[in-house]
C-alpha cells in the first residue's frame, strides 16, 4: 500500500467519510433465487451500467457515488437485482473457468497483479463481484470481463457501509488491521442481506 493512499484511507476513518461499519453452489444459486431483501433502514447499492456509475442509497436518498468500470459488450456484467450477503477483504484471485481465464494463474492477497484489489463484494454467484482495481484509468469504461471495478479507496469505503447496514459493525482499530495487512484475508457473511440493483 502506498503511503499516499493509507494516510487517505485513514483519514476517511478519522473524519469520519467511511460510514460506520445442500452444497455451497447450491446454496448460493439458492439465496440468489430469493426474494430480494427490503432496504435495512433504506440503505441500498444501485449499479447504473450506462453510467457506469455506482450509487448508494438510504432511505430514497443517494449519498455517495462512485465511478465504476462495468463488463465489456462481450463480457457483460449482468443485470438485476441481488442480495449481497458476503465480502472479502484482501482476497486472493483464483481465474474463472472461461476462455479469457485460461492462460492465468492464481494470484494472493497483496500480489499487484492481483485484480481483485483490497475487497471484494459477491453480487452473483460464482464470479460476479464489486472489487477494487489498480487500473484506475479504467473507471468510467466498459472494460471488465462482467465484475464491477471500483478505485481500492472507493470499495473500502462502500465495503464498510454494507458491513454495517447488512449487520455486521466492525471496529475502526478492526478495519485498519485489514486494511495494512494486505495478507490479512477476513471472510465476512452478513447476518442481514443488503439489496443490490444493477440496471442497464
Amino acid at each position: 500500500m502506498t503511503k499516499h493512499f493509507r494516510g487517505a484511507v485513514l483519514t476517511a476513518f478519522a473524519t469520519g467519510m467511511l460510514v460506520g461499519g445442500g452444497g455451497a453452489a447450491t446454496q448460493a444459486a439458492a439465496a440468489e433465487r430469493a426474494p430480494v431483501a427490503a432496504p435495512t433502514d433504506g440503505f441500498s447499492v444501485t449499479v447504473d451500467l450506462s453510467d457506469r456509475m455506482l450509487y448508494v442509497s438510504r432511505r430514497g436518498e443517494t449519498v455517495r457515488e462512485y465511478r465504476v468500470a462495468v463488463g465489456q459488450r462481450r463480457h457483460p456484467t449482468p443485470t438485476g437485482s441481488y442480495n449481497v450477503r458476503r465480502l472479502i477483504w484482501n482476497p486472493r484471485w483464483v481465474p474463472p473457468d472461461a476462455d479469457w481465464a485460461r492462460e492465468k494463474r492464481a494470484r494472493e492477497p497483496g500480489d499487484p497483479r492481483n485484480p481483485m484489489g483490497r475487497v471484494k463484494i459477491f453480487f452473483r454467484a460464482p464470479d460476479y463481484y464489486i472489487h477494487g482495481t489498480r487500473e484506475t484509468d479504467s473507471l468510467g469504461r466498459a472494460e471488465s470481463h462482467g465484475c464491477i471495478r471500483m478505485r481500492n479507496a472507493d470499495v473500502i469505503e462502500l465495503a464498510r457501509m454494507v458491513m454495517e447496514n447488512g449487520g455486521e459493525r466492525r471496529s475502526a482499530g478492526w478495519f485498519q488491521r485489514v486494511i495494512n495487512r494486505v495478507s490479512n484475508t477476513q471472510d465476512v457473511r452478513l447476518s442481514r442481506p443488503v439489496p443490490l440493483r444493477v440496471r442497464a
